[in-house]
């Protein structure tokens, strides 16, 4: 059984449950008489954020940001996990697939923590961290476009590469920014707690302030693969245009080496002495009046 108390006092007891079994949430529908349905909530991966209330029952249904790199960034599991919530009278019940960051440093701060901690107070502590794991991820996005965005205007590097990798970025944000859009109503239902409304206000603020950071992030990322996209086909426009200069220097000249090579008898200096310098020369100044005039057009 993965069901371990992490905290308990006189007025609490936090219990955790890591990567549950049926017989996990069989046992927890037994003891604290909470919803079938509700456990089966904390077992789909791709659960969206929500709050329920049942009876006695307040359940939050949270993600928090993971570190995991995964190939395929198709749904919000892949770059979130979550974080099943239950406040029932005075305890609180965390169940969860996979360690968690927002958990474990929760847990620190409860064993410095000198006063008795509420239900309520492990709650906010968890969701205040589960926002500090998207606020540490936008930071290091934007690190990752910065660093695109130097090597992209700064240095010669794959395109085909820094393509690949603006599209990852902007999956994951987008992702991350759809995660934390459905997360509003969840944490509005944090002022139904017994909390103070400063702390309250707290974790409100928190959760705006990331929202902004990833919409910001978004329109960056979506500016930057506009530019990148521009500065490909300027440079294919460069390559095209000097293709197209050369081909005018040596129109008219392929067009004389054509005409002399047909092989008729009767050709201008043919059988002159000099007539193959001749050619040759005025195929040169061709070429030479070729360039000056598209130097004077700016070409």
């Amino acid at each position: 059984m993965s069901i371990n108390t992490i905290y308990r006092d006189s007025q609490c007891e936090w219990i955790d449950v890591e990567s549950p079994t049926q017989e996990d949430l069989q046992f927890l529908h037994e003891r604290y008489e909470i919803n079938n349905l509700l456990l089966e909530d904390t077992l789909d991966p791709n659960h969206l954020p929500k709050y329920e209330e049942d009876g006695n029952v307040k359940f939050f249904l949270l993600r928090e940001s993971t570190e995991l790199e995964r190939k395929n960034l198709n749904t919000i599991s892949d770059i979130s996990t979550k974080i099943g919530i239950f406040l029932i009278n005075h305890t609180i019940i965390t169940v969860h697939r996979m360690k968690t960051n927002s958990i474990a440093e929760t847990k620190k701060k409860l064993s410095t923590l000198k006063e008795d901690a509420s239900p309520e107070k492990i709650a906010l502590m968890i969701a205040l961290l589960i926002m500090k794991s998207f606020d540490d991820e936008s930071v290091s996005l934007l690190e990752t476009m910065d660093n695109i965005e130097n090597e992209i205007f700064l240095k010669n590097t794959n395109h085909t590469n820094q393509i690949r990798r603006l599209y990852k970025l902007k999956r994951k944000s987008g992702l991350n920014s759809r995660v934390l859009t459905i997360s509003t109503d969840a944490i509005d239902k944090f002022k139904l707690l017994a909390l103070p409304d400063s702390e309250f206000v707290d974790l409100k603020d928190k959760h705006k302030d990331v929202v902004a950071d990833f919409d910001h992030l978004n329109i960056q990322i979506t500016n930057l693969i506009s530019m990148f996209l521009a500065l490909s086909d300027q440079k294919a426009n460069q390559v095209m245009k000097v293709l197209a200069i050369y081909s005018v220097y040596f129109l008219p000249i392929t067009f004389i080496a054509g005409v002399y090579g047909m092989n008729f008898d009767v050709m201008p200096e043919l059988h002159h002495k000099h007539g193959y310098y001749f050619i040759l020369g005025l195929m040169a100044l061709i070429v030479i009046i070729t360039f000056i005039y598209a130097r004077r057009k700016q070409w």
